[in-house]
């Protein structure tokens, strides 16, 4: 029996040598497994920090939720002057100045309704008059230009009565006055606002409406 049955040194070394099997393999497996998690850890700081970077982007405060609900509606209103200029102005400057100002402030209004859908806001409709806006003046028709550079009904009425060098010189008079609103209100959203891309678009409306001004005036003879 002595000289079929394994040495005890043998045995031992054998034991030995399948316990560094086993923690080897051990340990390759924690590799792996450590490869796959830093592997998804990867992927899952990218999905955490996609949320993060969401809620970074989505801050937003009260400010903001009023400046795209103002600026909506003080938007549209330009829009509905310009796109008057089509048939009824005798100028080709202030036709071409219509038709960019139709250009830039169109897709700020879809930019702006779309922050409102994702804050879970209410958007302006389309019909929705001034009167009903926040913060507006319900008791008369002059109130609406308690947001500022807003005409009244009586001013737009004129406006779409005229025509030719009338309405060129109405539409730009009228226009400065809209812009010098539009780049106030801006300049509160600049001040007060939490929302990166408002107060981004708020420069935007600064600096383009400034120049428009400043072109409008020059087209009135003015500077």
């Amino acid at each position: 029996m002595s000289t079929t049955r394994m040495p005890r040194a043998a045995r031992t070394r054998r034991a030995a040598v399948l316990a560094v099997a086993t923690v080897s393999a051990a340990l390759v497996l924690t590799a792996c497994g450590g490869d796959d998690s830093g592997h998804e850890a990867g992927h899952g700081t990218s999905a955490s920090a996609s949320p993060s970077a969401s809620t970074s982007a989505a801050a937003h405060n009260a400010q903001d939720v009023s400046f795209a609900q103002g600026m909506i509606p003080h938007h549209r209103q330009a829009l509905e002057m310009a796109e008057l200029a089509a048939d009824r102005a005798s100028s080709a400057d202030v036709k071409d100045l219509a038709a960019r100002i139709e250009k830039a402030q169109d897709p700020e209004i879809e930019t702006m309704s779309g922050w409102l859908k994702a804050w879970g806001e209410d958007v302006p409709a389309a019909s929705e008059s001034m009167e009903s806006m926040p913060g507006m003046d319900h008791g008369s028709d002059s109130g609406m230009s308690d947001m500022p550079g807003m005409m009244g009904g009586a001013d737009m009425e004129k406006l779409e009565k005229a025509s030719g060098e009338d309405f060129d010189t109405m539409f730009l008079t009228m226009m400065v006055e809209h812009h010098e609103g539009a780049v106030e209100m801006a300049k509160t959203e600049k001040a007060k606002g939490a929302y990166q891309p408002a107060t981004a678009t708020a420069d935007d409306i600064i600096t383009g409406q400034t120049a428009e001004i400043e072109e409008m005036n020059k087209l009135l003879g003015k500077n």
